[in-house]
């Protein structure tokens, strides 16, 4: 008997030109959580931060555009990659986490919806491509997919648009050393109904949200510097050791319990791909998965990464690093047709989720 089952048919990215390189930060001032400054030199600050954090550049969003602009140019590569018709879209599914915010002005602007004004730029007549914005933190892409899943699997939609876009760059304290984690992308896909007597697509997913006790992990504050601070302006704050520590504690058992839900074992796993927050991060959460499992090595090339020269561009993460490695644009990564891929992702909420997919 056939059932219903979601397949992404398309894949688009966005990734700036502007590139920023470490030594690009010897110059800035730093400061901590205290407003004192920071005594360290530079060069030492950039080595040990690189050194945890596996970021050696990152990407920055250009003077001339704001998020709904690196939104659209993903949306319509995805389209194109798909031969889709773009008046075929029932949804389009936008996650984000601060609008448009542009290089001269750093106030969110969320009025219309970002999903709107990408709807717009696509030029899309219909009016029953439903379009709407999804703010869940470093998730919200997948957590758009979990929702398009449920969209196609009840019956009311056939194919949706779902897209990650941030500009971290422009939110970030230039005076936080965690300003060096933050960059700016953005990610889409096209998803789509399809019928089949085996799985195949989407086949489990899985979230969780804990805000008693971690609610201001991730949150908007002043500037760190003095200076600054009288000012109106706030910038994205981060709690980056409790942080670790909860993403440790819950993302690997969220992992295994969405494999297990899938009727999997981890060696049915073919990749891990996980959101691009920090390389040390990322490998420990891999190591506890794999302990779960009682797997002491680590099988060769199951972890994608691109944090390296991309940095954490937080929703856009997930949907750039499936788009190379779909496109064959990652060096010892390849996908083939019955391959069993793992996503997961952690954030501001707190927020995480997981979802596993067979490639059609």
């Amino acid at each position: 008997m056939k059932k219903h089952f979601s397949i992404i048919t398309g894949t688009g990215s966005y990734i700036p030109s502007k590139i920023i390189k470490n030594e690009d930060f010897l110059k800035n001032e730093f400061y901590n959580s205290s407003q004192e400054k920071i005594s360290k030199n530079n060069k030492e600050i950039i080595e040990k931060f690189q050194q945890i954090t596996g970021i050696s550049e990152r990407r920055y969003v250009e003077d001339e555009y704001v998020t709904s602009d690196i939104g659209f140019f993903a949306a319509k590569k995805a389209i194109e990659s798909s031969k889709t018709d773009k008046e075929s879209l029932d949804y389009i599914i936008v996650a984000h986490n601060f609008g448009d915010v542009s290089g001269s002005n750093r106030q969110s602007d969320l009025v219309p919806s970002i999903a709107a004004r990408i709807k717009y730029k696509l030029g899309i007549e219909n009016p029953y491509t439903v379009a709407y914005d999804l703010p869940f933190g470093c998730p919200g892409w997948l957590q758009g997919l979990i929702q398009a899943d449920y969209f196609i699997k009840s019956g009311d939609a056939k194919r949706i648009l779902v897209i990650g876009v941030e500009t971290l760059s422009r939110v970030s304290d230039p005076y936080d050393i965690d300003s060096m984690i933050y960059s700016d992308g953005s990610g889409a896909v096209i998803l789509e109904a399809v019928s089949s007597e085996n799985p195949v697509g989407i086949i489990s997913h899985k979230t969780r949200s804990d805000t008693l006790g971690h609610l201001n992990l991730l949150k908007m504050n002043k500037s760190y510097n003095p200076k600054l601070s009288i000012k109106k302006d706030i910038f994205l704050k981060m709690n980056g050791r409790k942080l670790y520590e909860y993403a440790l504690n819950t993302v690997p058992c969220l992992v295994k319990d969405v494999i297990e839900k899938a009727g999997f074992f981890i060696r049915d796993i073919k990749k891990v791909l996980i959101h691009q927050a920090n390389e040390k991060m990322d490998d420990a959460i891999l190591i506890r998965l794999l302990k779960l499992y009682n797997i002491k090595k680590i099988p060769e090339n199951i972890m994608p990464m691109t944090i390296s020269k991309l940095g954490n561009n937080s929703v856009a993460t997930l949907p750039i690093l499936f788009d190379l490695l779909i496109k064959g644009k990652l060096k010892n990564h390849s996908i083939l047709t019955g391959d069993n891929l793992v996503f997961a992702s952690v954030g501001a909420g707190m927020n995480v989720n997981a979802l596993v997919y067979r490639m059609p």
